[in-house]
């Protein structure tokens, strides 16, 4: 069996590639990342093409906003590449989605099976929970352009499968009128060399909660400081991510006592304070997986989190972590107290949550359901 990656950037594509290449299916990695950097992950001798160039405009445009916002031209130019470096005798191609449409009507006349990875919700149900929200709070929401969803639709009708990483994830797709056997499910891992629990965790202050990811009204930020009003004084909050620019003046007026907001730290970085924190909260409003999630648990947090975060699938109710509705600033509060006033409680949590995800959710787990699907869907013809 030989696989063609394709991901303009990075994501989860370099642990599937890296795994793929460890089992020798791994045909190609199509990447914008520089081939130097790609092998760092994937490993020094897979075949790695590169059109790096696109990578330096998303940089540029990032550090120093030059130009229109490029995510558009770099998916279509990105698409363009994919298609020129197709190989006839690849069996599966699998494409990251917004960045795969001109190469799937050719791989899949060679015969190749097609897959789109999202690893989000349907972009249309992102983009309708996201304008409701901004509209709430009176922001100007930067909706993704028309043609981008258009493109991204375009893909999910004409790949064979579409892998999602959660069922919450693969519900807004079945809403959207695509048939379910055609979504795939394969939650993502966790490097569990990088992300463990300390030997102990330190009683004698107060209890910490640790949020990562885009400090913004995504991942529900605002109802998340309003929860933590009244817990202020018996506990702090450290927001761990870089600001969303359209939130951080909303964000300055929010900030109340004991709030930290720490800005994006790298992964090992990330997991030493995972290690120092006590509960792990993830609100948010919308929200294909959460990476952060088993991230979190696999350094022993019990977790907070709403049922619309796709790593949700990863929690039992009251025994790995709590889970209560998006936008819901009453019930988190509840929640998170719960667990600021039970020591006993959240360090009981936190165990389960360790001792799941080490459970079949690593890497090389995920890479092996991967490969599993691959084999079943190319059986199937």
């Amino acid at each position: 069996m030989k696989i063609t990656v394709s991901v303009h950037g990075r994501y989860h594509a370099f642990e599937l590639a890296k795994g793929l290449h460890q089992r020798k299916h791994l045909d190609q990695l199509l990447t914008t990342y520089p081939r130097f950097i790609a092998r760092k992950f994937v490993g020094p001798n897979a075949l790695i093409k590169s059109a790096s160039v696109l990578e330096l405009k998303r940089q540029v445009y990032s550090k120093f906003g030059i130009g229109g916002k490029p995510d558009l031209s770099i998916s279509k130019s990105f698409g363009q590449f994919s298609q020129r470096q197709l190989n006839s005798d690849t069996d599966i191609f699998v494409g990251w989605s917004s960045a795969s449409l001109e190469a799937i009507k050719p791989a899949q006349g060679f015969g190749t099976k097609v897959i789109i990875e999202r690893g989000s919700t349907h972009i249309s149900a992102q983009t309708d929970v996201l304008r409701d929200a901004y509209k709430q709070f009176g922001l100007f929401f930067n909706e993704t352009k028309v043609e981008m969803i258009e493109r991204e639709e375009q893909e999910y009708a004409l790949a064979d499968k579409i892998f999602v990483p959660s069922k919450y994830a693969a519900q807004t797709f079945v809403d959207r009128g695509i048939a379910a056997d055609k979504i795939i499910v394969n939650g993502m891992g966790v490097d569990f060399e990088m992300f463990q629990a300390p030997s102990s965790r330190s009683l004698d202050r107060m209890p910490r909660i640790v949020f990562a990811g885009g400090v913004g009204i995504r991942k529900g930020v605002p109802w998340l400081l309003k929860a933590f009003k009244r817990l202020s004084s018996k506990a702090e909050l450290h927001l761990i991510g870089p600001v969303s620019p359209d939130y951080e003046k909303m964000l300055r007026k929010e900030i109340g006592a004991n709030v930290f907001v720490r800005g994006a730290l790298p992964g090992h970085d990330l997991s030493s304070d995972y290690g120092r924190g006590d509960i792990f909260c993830l609100p948010s409003l919308e929200e294909g997986y959460g990476m952060v999630i088993p991230q979190a648990m696999a350094c022993g947090l019990p977790v907070v989190t709403t049922n619309v975060v796709g790593a949700a699938d990863l929690l039992q109710h009251a025994h790995n972590g709590l889970i209560v509705s998006p936008a819901d600033s009453t019930a988190l509060s509840d929640a998170l107290e719960r667990l600021i006033d039970d020591v006993d409680l959240r360090q009981t949590m936190g165990a389960y949550a360790q001792a799941t995800v080490q459970q079949g959710q690593g890497w090389d787990d995920y890479v092996s359901r991967a490969v599993t699907l691959y084999e079943t869907m190319l059986a199937s013809g």
